[in-house]
């Protein structure tokens, strides 16, 4: 019986620890007419922008960059990118599971 108590236990925590974090990734397609160099992506209603995912990288014109956000408990992201002119493009509570972004002039902030 203890056992069986043990793996109930076991088995409702690990179940418990899926549902609170998952793994998401958004596809971000460039479509603004300029090189983006700064690429951030924060949990929605972080007070900061988490690192720049581009790292040393740049998404060119007409370019889509998949980003994998792993270990998260919402799908709701914040999206900011800066393109070659420093402008910025931001996109609040962007929900990944349901949309992927594309980005042009119009979302200019």
């Amino acid at each position: 019986m203890k056992i069986k108590l043990i793996l109930t236990f076991l088995l409702s925590m690990l179940i418990s620890s899926s549902t609170l974090a998952a793994d998401y990734y958004i596809d971000i397609t460039n479509n603004t007419g300029y090189t983006i160099y700064y690429l951030y992506i924060s949990p929605e209603k972080s007070t900061s922008w988490e690192e720049d995912v581009l790292g040393s990288e740049v998404m060119r014109h007409n370019e889509t960059r998949r980003v994998t956000l792993k270990g998260y408990k919402s799908p709701k992201f914040d999206i900011r990118l800066v393109d070659e002119d420093d402008d910025t493009y931001t996109f609040w509570g962007v929900d990944v599971s349901t949309r992927d972004l594309v980005v042009t002039l119009d979302d200019l902030d």
